[in-house]
């Protein structure tokens, strides 16, 4: 199966690391990052896809995605 998640977060170190430890547990970028700017807190928010291939599993709406 292959497993689809969307990290999102502050623009700052922790989500780097975020990713970083993402694409060490085996995720794969999947496309480009995108930015986005909160006007009410003057925070700048990222978020990154990553995708996974995982055998021998099947697809169950109720699995943590994060944890394959």
């Amino acid at each position: 199966m292959k497993v689809y998640r969307f990290l999102t977060g502050p623009d700052d170190a922790s989500f780097c690391h975020r990713v970083t430890a993402a694409l060490n547990q085996g995720w794969e970028l999947h496309g480009s990052p995108s930015l986005s700017f909160n006007a009410q807190t003057g925070q700048m928010n990222c978020g990154q896809a990553v995708v996974k291939t995982v055998h021998g599993k099947d697809y169950d709406p109720d699995m943590k995605l994060g944890e394959q």
